[in-house]
């Protein structure tokens, strides 16, 4: 069985979560876990794109977030979840071209839900579409 973008990006945020608070750890192991070792050697080239893609450009991705914050706001103020599900959207609608950026819009609100709750879900709703229309223009 192969793994569907939606169920990808719910790994790569798992997998980004965990690498948080333990970066030492190499993200196949994560994969591994979370998948109870169900696909074996075989990563989904997407998941490594996601994981890599917010990793090596978290600097301008989270540098992107702080442009919509509202003045008393930090990076540091987010809530861990909410940071890196902003992280992998904006990821996807800067960095990846195949790939409209209504429907990373659309998936960051549905790991919003799964793993947050309902104001982080209009937080990141907000911050998101914000992004897209200067994305557009």
């Amino acid at each position: 069985m192969e793994l569907t973008r939606h169920q990808i990006r719910e790994i790569a945020f798992q997998t980004l979560f965990a690498l948080n608070t333990n970066d030492q750890t190499d993200w196949k192991d994560f994969f591994q876990v979370l998948t109870s070792g169900q696909y074996g050697d075989e990563y989904p080239a997407y998941l490594h794109d996601l994981i890599a893609g917010v990793l090596e450009h978290k600097s301008e991705i989270d540098q992107t977030i702080k442009k919509y914050l509202a003045a008393n706001w930090s990076l540091e103020r987010i809530a861990r979840t909410d940071l890196i599900i902003l992280e992998i959207a904006l990821y996807e609608m800067i960095y990846v071209d195949d790939l409209p950026a209504k429907v990373s819009i659309n998936e960051a609100i549905e790991l919003a839900k799964k793993f947050s709750d309902d104001r982080s879900r209009k937080f990141v709703n907000g911050i998101l579409s914000h992004a897209l229309e200067e994305l557009v223009k």
